[in-house]
């Protein structure tokens, strides 16, 4: 089996992150957080999904199995979830990864293991206090 690398996302922690949504997590390019925003785990974000390549657009699409590595500190969270021919992988300002199967145009992938409500608290508290978060989209491919 091998790993394809299809993203490295940096994005900034904030004091309103709380993570506490127990179906979806959200990383968006907005500076800023509210206190309603119960599903973002970073803000300031260097990509969304619209700014994913094409091979890992095209690889997302295909319905293979993803992972993604959050990292922040000496925290990291492992997420597994599921690519869809369905994605469109299109919002210029959000990445989604869902437990559902819903999907919109921020979905980064659905039938996710972990929500925000499931992330280690030690790395939501690394975050809530204004730390980086590097995010790691991973494929895997069979041989």
């Amino acid at each position: 089996m091998d790993l394809v690398p299809l993203g490295i996302i940096r994005a900034k922690g904030h004091t309103n992150i709380k993570a506490k949504h127990r179906t979806t997590f959200e990383i968006t390019k907005d500076d800023y957080l509210t206190e309603k925003g119960d599903c973002i785990i970073g803000i300031s974000s260097s990509a969304a999904v619209g700014d994913l390549s094409k091979e890992a657009k095209e690889y997302i699409k295909s319905g293979k199995r993803l992972v993604i590595l959050l990292i922040s500190g000496f925290d990291i969270e492992i997420i597994h979830c599921q690519g869809d021919e369905k994605l469109d992988l299109n919002n210029p300002r959000k990445i989604i990864v869902r437990k559902s199967s819903y999907i919109d145009g921020a979905t980064l992938c659905i039938k996710a293991d972990k929500s925000a409500a499931d992330i280690n608290r030690n790395l939501i508290k690394s975050l809530s206090t204004g730390n980086e978060l590097l995010v790691l989209i991973i494929g895997f491919i069979d041989r």
